[in-house]
């Protein structure tokens, strides 16, 4: 049997974000990247220990942790009071990341780190949140259609020399 435990996380678990979102980003993007040394400069400053430390203490920033049996398996990422050029409203917050290793996506954890996000949101005057995600990310575009986010635009998104079409996505709560 499964034991799930999904909270808020805290600078004791940096090491643990940075190590998941590396893992989890390099699993899904990783074969997009044609010039090798793209991929691991974006994953040594996007998921260093020290950016993951400073984000999780800036106080617009929560973070969520999901463990399976004591292992840490996923996070997600909420900055409150983040605009959108898609949405005309400043009280709008954005879900960053859900990162879920893939071992564990049968798990129905990414829903549990969205509810997480969203039982947040709702304690804030925030009652819309939006999100970005890769055109080509099939799973994760129908699992936030499936969950009532609904598309509000396209945008680009360089790493490297590789641009990539970013959907924009929003739900009201």
């Amino acid at each position: 049997m499964n034991i799930t435990i999904i909270r808020k996380a805290t600078i004791d678990d940096t090491v643990h974000i940075a190590l998941i979102g590396r893992i989890t980003f390099k699993e899904s993007f990783g074969h997009l990247f044609e010039n090798n040394g793209d991929l691991p400069n974006y994953l040594n400053k996007t998921f260093s220990v020290s950016k993951i430390k400073n984000s999780i203490q800036k106080e617009k920033n929560s973070y969520f942790i999901a463990f399976v049996n004591e292992l840490p398996v996923g996070y997600a990422k909420l900055k409150l009071n983040s605009s959108s050029e898609f949405i005309n409203n400043k009280n709008i917050s954005q879900l960053q990341k859900i990162y879920v290793l893939k071992d564990f996506l049968g798990l129905k954890i990414g829903k549990q780190l969205q509810q997480a996000v969203f039982d947040k949101v709702l304690k804030t005057e925030t009652k819309k949140v939006w999100l970005s995600v890769w055109t080509g990310n099939k799973r994760a575009i129908d699992f936030y259609r499936k969950n009532s986010w609904n598309d509000i635009g396209k945008h680009k998104f360089s790493i490297g020399v590789h641009s990539f079409e970013f959907l924009a996505m929003s739900r009201n709560l």
